[in-house]
């Protein structure tokens, strides 16, 4: 099952390596397809990234100029300074000695630089592309139930014992109950005061479950009692809560430009490398 590429050999060894790479995240997309058609079409998958990966890297080797000695060393160095045990950069880059490291990481250098330049006159996607996806994935932007809030928060930790950070909460809400603004107390005794405590809009599943306990229990301009969590003492205000819904296309505009720019560069590459097998030579051995 070995194959030729433009002259250059990938072994039936390595078909397998990459079939195990890719197994794991396959078998859940097409856990119900008959194990041995999942299993011929993991191997034609597997087959096919190592070609276009092969054909894609000759096109870098003959296009691309080569990295001076002294970067590769440098990055090299830098790699291995990052790691506790030296030798593990072998194992994440899958080699066995600086030789290898040093070719593959000069393949990533160039191969970057190619596709630089390949995606550099990429469009920036239309408003009307923008609304289209929009329109047609609404339910991709469906959102649960969120409030508004901001906190006042003691911590217990190396700064506060728990007597201490309670102390100083409750002299907050002792503020609080006089009628002093919840934003002023915030930011003269909490320990997050950034924005008189204001933590924006907050999603179900965001912050710790027993926040989320209270926050989503409150009413709009309601303040809580004091209330402890893992990381110390609370009092949360709520200022307003929006139903679980479908966010608004501007709230999600820059979320749908940045799919849309990476659907372009997939394509372009993809684009690229079927111009690039059409010249190629690819054998079955």
């Amino acid at each position: 099952m070995a194959l030729l590429v433009n002259g250059e050999r990938i072994e039936d060894s390595a078909i397998h390596r990459e079939a195990e790479r890719l197994r794991p995240d396959y078998e859940k997309v097409f856990a119900n397809m008959n194990p041995e058609q999942r299993e011929a079409q993991l191997l034609d998958w597997s087959k096919e990234n190592l070609i276009e990966r092969a054909l894609l890297q000759q096109e870098v080797k003959n296009s691309e100029p080569e990295i001076p000695e002294n970067r590769l060393e440098a990055i090299i160095a830098n790699l291995k300074k990052e790691c506790k045990n030296p030798q593990d950069v072998y194992q994440d880059f899958e080699v066995r000695d600086d030789e290898e490291l040093k070719h593959s990481v000069e393949m990533i250098i160039r191969t970057e630089q190619k596709l630089e330049k390949l995606l550099k006159n990429l469009p920036t996607p239309s408003g009307n592309a923008i609304k289209q996806y929009y329109d047609q994935n609404k339910e991709q932007f469906r959102t649960g139930e969120r409030v508004r809030a901001a906190h006042i928060v003691k911590y217990v930790d190396w700064r506060n014992d728990e007597q201490s950070a309670f102390a100083a909460i409750n002299q907050a809400y002792e503020d609080l109950k006089i009628g002093a603004a919840f934003e002023i107390v915030a930011d003269k005794y909490s320990d997050c005061a950034d924005r008189g405590g204001d933590l924006g809009i907050i999603s179900k599943g965001q912050m710790a479950e027993e926040f989320e306990d209270v926050v989503f229990n409150l009413g709009t301009g309601q303040v809580s009692n004091i209330f402890r969590t893992r990381f110390g003492f609370h009092i949360a205000k709520v200022y307003e809560r929006y139903p679980a819904d479908i966010a608004a296309l501007e709230e999600v505009k820059s979320q749908i430009m940045d799919i849309l720019k990476e659907q372009m560069r997939q394509a372009a590459v993809h684009e690229f490398i079927d111009r690039l097998k059409i010249n190629a030579k690819i054998e079955d051995l």
